[in-house]
């Protein structure tokens, strides 16, 4: 049985609830529906029949507040509560940290990686070069990160590479979704990036403002895309592919899925002993989000991507 440790929980975002719970197979009722995300109790009992992970089960839970952690474990049946994040290094085989404020993550991960604890991080892995930087150097070490929006494995985007490559070269590529740029843009990137066949991304240019973001992308293979993301718009969202022959509309098919589907690639990827999603992959992601933040702090002029 894979031990995993669930760590972190920031404003907004409950997945050390559904994390745990989907990987566990089994949770309290009552105790989810005071999660204070209702969206979480109605998703998991509308795919009760498919909850769990073979093999893996989270054992220890770490948040902010002693409290919120006693919660969680008593929501998602995770035995162990620790006080403190070190106290997870030598009691699991790899940790889940399921913040999403990407600022807390080198400070939250480090630990992890400097005892070789293979960690997988919540989606933005980071919102600054100098963090970029610092996790591009710890894999280059042999360290075990992962990271990515459970949009690269969501159902829809998996199903629309197969289109895609029936409509010729794409010339534009269109995402548009809701909140904000440094927390849920990286959403609308992944699942653009992933189903493009993951292309290497020149430039990009903000030419947006803030609360109302519109990045303009340039890729190597001559692709160029369009990613809209408001604060202020109805949830939902779409992507849209042009290509020379035709159109691709892509449906992603609902959170729990790419949820569950991320959670199933980072177990085997811990079990593996590496990550089946390239770094390589994230640092372009990640680097055209970090690049699209500089644009708009620079006026909204191109910026490479690095």
């Amino acid at each position: 049985m894979l031990r995993l440790g669930v760590i972190g929980l920031s404003e907004g975002n409950g997945h050390p609830y559904s994390w745990s719970a989907i990987v566990n197979g089994d949770y309290d009722e009552a105790r989810m529906a005071e999660c204070g995300f209702p969206v979480i109790p109605a998703y998991l009992a509308a795919n009760r029949d498919t909850l769990g992970i073979e093999g893996a089960r989270v054992t220890h839970v770490w948040t902010q507040d002693r409290a919120v952690s006693e919660h969680v474990a008593a929501a998602s049946h995770i035995d162990h509560v620790v006080s403190r994040l070190e106290d997870l290094i030598g009691a699991v085989d790899a940790v889940l940290l399921a913040r999403d404020d990407p600022e807390n993550h080198v400070a939250m991960a480090k630990p992890f990686l400097d005892a070789g604890v293979p960690i997988f991080i919540d989606k933005p892995l980071a919102f600054s070069r100098a963090d970029l930087d610092y996790f591009d150097q710890q894999q280059a070490a042999g360290k075990f990160l992962m990271s990515c929006s459970a949009l690269r494995y969501s159902a829809g985007v998996q199903g629309a590479r197969v289109q895609v490559a029936e409509i010729g070269p794409v010339q534009l590529a269109v995402a548009v979704g809701k909140k904000d740029l440094r927390k849920y843009a990286i959403h609308y990137l992944e699942g653009l990036f992933s189903v493009l066949g993951d292309p290497v991304a020149k430039q990009v240019r903000h030419v947006g403002e803030p609360d109302r973001d519109i990045l303009l992308v340039d890729f190597a293979n001559g692709t160029q895309a369009t990613v809209h993301v408001f604060q202020d718009i109805a949830p939902g969202g779409e992507l849209n592919l042009y290509g020379r022959d035709g159109i691709v509309r892509v449906d992603h098919g609902g959170t729990y899925p790419a949820f569950r589907n991320s959670l199933v690639e980072a177990i085997r990827s811990f079990r593996e002993g590496r990550p089946r999603l390239d770094f390589a992959i994230t640092r372009n992601v990640i680097g055209t989000l970090v690049a699209a933040r500089e644009s708009l702090e620079n006026g909204g002029g191109p910026v490479a991507v690095q």
